[in-house]
């Protein structure tokens, strides 16, 4: 809510309060502790714009009817300190309750004074939060999932810094460990079939198949010739890792900025691997008795810690049966440490930074690390708790009513950097952030490049340019803004006016809740419908050629809606245009 619809709530509350305590000490009450109660927004405006539970909830408290006690407070309450202009009884008990035109006019009032900062709040009280997303594998190209990923952090990033957070943005690069091992295998395979002809090698099945190797091997091959044929294997390993890796790393930050994410920080695994940190993990765990050695390899008792971790969430033994919990590895038999070890050391690292909350944007099919990854924090001395994973499925590409899984211009699978060079930013960003994270999204390319109103980026867009477009043709003719007073703001009665006006209110709730369900797509939803509830206005109100009083009153309420869609536009950083 605004902060008007905040005060209007809780002036309503102290009237509510006031009236019971009223009731009690005139005799239409019982002597009793008043009750609990809520004020909400009922679901039909037609039943009020505050509604309240209060006679309900005090039924047994005052031993009476909701009726007979909702009767009491209607005949006591003093609504002269309020937002409200009256109230009525409806149903067994409920109380509703109307606002008074200065509501609506306080409010446009309110966005206007505060333009780009309407909507802001410190309902985070500055809190540390880091949200990690992305993160992809540097050993190859990012792809669709990463394209949503990006969509997604860097957008709930923003709520959150809306919502009064202190937001930190990271991407953890996988730099060491396995994945470079088989990397520079991979690499190396390419490369002697580069040199002596692909029948001189056979490529081995568990090395990455993808083109992209090929590339890096040729480009290596261009600059710096094959004498390293002769070289020792580690050696030529070496080299061509430190050739392609950094050039992995760089397209990625490159397709990063593109796509308008910029991070606080890019965290290599590399550095957990130098500073000691993955054997500061091994040597707690060990001491707390939570690891064993099998087969050379040091294990961790996952099964252990995640079964307790579960208990403690209330699930029973037969549905923790059926997770099938099995411990892990986290020192192989070669001494090298696996990717869980260096995953809890990162996530250690991140509390050790003095961030109170972590957010991970991970992909679907990692489902199953959540709970030994939050387990792992309790077991180390954490609280898992203050761990969240947000787990994103799949995107399915759509292009003539058909999937699109080949790029046609490299005739390969569909890349990041191939959707951004078909498809605007701007679309990518918003559309990718039209479904929840937990709901598979088809990504329609057709849509997504198509500039009329079915494609909802051009549909807020637009509604934006309107506006500009109105007040630009108005200064044309001589006709320009001013303030109004509120009797003029309070000109504006019609059923799609109000409606605007109530939508505007409810912009801060919805960062709020959006930050707090982690979850930005409500914002998407929230300007679109503010772009439909313009559209309606204008439709049905004529701006200009009415009385000079109500014109500038409807210029005043265009303002307050460019000011929002301004801002969710670029809090999304998505271009804002003032013609189109």
């Amino acid at each position: 809510m605004s902060e008007i619809a905040i005060n209007a709530v809780a002036d309503l509350r102290t009237a509510i309060n006031e009236a019971f305590q009223k009731a009690i000490s005139n005799g239409d009450l019982a002597n009793a502790d008043i009750p609990e109660f809520t004020v909400e927004i009922p679901a039909d405006k037609k039943n009020g714009d505050f509604a309240t539970n209060a006679a309900m909830a005090g039924a047994k408290a005052f031993r009476s009817a909701p009726r007979k006690i909702a009767e009491a407070l209607v005949k006591n309450i003093d609504l002269s300190n309020t937002y409200m202009k009256s109230c009525e009884i409806a149903g067994p008990g409920f109380i509703n309750f109307f606002l008074a035109p200065n509501y609506y006019s306080d409010v446009l009032k309110e966005v206007i004074t505060k333009g780009e900062k309407y909507g802001r709040s410190d309902f985070g009280k500055g809190e540390k939060v880091m949200v990690e997303f992305v993160s992809a594998n540097p050993t190859g190209p990012m792809h669709m999932g990463n394209a949503r990923g990006g969509a997604l952090g860097d957008c709930l990033s923003a709520v959150l810094d809306a919502a009064g957070y202190d937001v930190w943005r990271e991407f953890y690069v996988n730099d060491a460990g396995n994945q470079i091992e088989k990397f520079a295998m991979s690499l190396d395979y390419r490369f002697m079939q580069a040199v002596n002809g692909e029948d001189s090698v056979e490529f081995p099945e568990d090395c990455y198949q993808g083109e992209d190797i090929k590339e890096a091997v040729a480009l290596f091959v261009s600059e710096h010739g094959t004498d390293l044929i002769n070289a020792d294997e580690s050696e030529r390993r070496k080299a061509l890792v430190d050739f392609a890796l950094p050039r992995n790393i760089a397209k990625m930050q490159a397709d990063m900025k593109k796509y308008r994410i910029d991070y606080d920080k890019w965290f290599m695994e590399s550095e957990l691997h130098k500073s000691g940190a993955i054997n500061e993990i091994i040597d707690i765990l060990r001491s707390k008795d939570l690891t064993y050695e099998k087969d050379g390899a040091v294990w961790y008792k996952n099964k252990q810690v995640v079964t307790e971790l579960l208990k403690s969430q209330g699930k029973t033994d037969e549905e923790i049966e059926r997770l099938e919990l099995k411990d892990d590895v986290l020192i192989r038999a070669n001494g090298n440490p696996t990717y869980f070890a260096a995953d809890i050391a990162y996530h250690k690292n991140k509390f050790d930074r003095g961030f109170t909350t972590l957010i991970d944007v991970w992909g679907a099919d990692h489902h199953g690390h959540v709970a030994r990854m939050k387990g792992s924090m309790n077991a180390i001395g954490y609280n898992g708790d203050n761990l969240t994973v947000i787990l994103m499925q799949l995107v399915n590409l759509v292009k003539d009513g058909k999937p699109v899984r080949m790029s046609k211009r490299t005739g390969k699978a569909i890349q990041l950097g191939d959707l951004l060079d078909e498809v605007p930013v701007d679309s990518a960003r918003f559309l990718f952030n039209t479904r929840e994270s937990n709901s598979t999204i088809d990504f329609d390319l057709d849509l997504a490049v198509v500039q009329d109103n079915q494609n909802p980026v051009y549909y807020v867009q637009y509604a934006h340019a309107r506006i500009c477009s109105i007040l630009k043709k108005l200064e044309d003719e001589g006709i320009t803004i001013r303030t109004c007073t509120d009797e003029e703001l309070q000109l504006l009665t019609a059923p799609e006016e109000i409606e605007l006006i109530d939508h505007l209110a409810a912009y801060t709730k919805e960062i709020i809740s959006s930050a707090k369900s982690y979850d930005p797509t409500k914002i998407t939803k929230y300007v679109t419908q503010l772009a439909t509830l313009f559209h309606k206005f204008y439709n049905a109100c004529r701006v200009k050629g009415e009385d000079e009083k109500l014109m500038q009153a409807r210029l005043s309420l265009c303002v307050a809606v460019k000011i929002v869609i301004k801002a969710v536009l670029e809090m999304f950083k998505i271009t804002v245009p003032t013609f189109m």
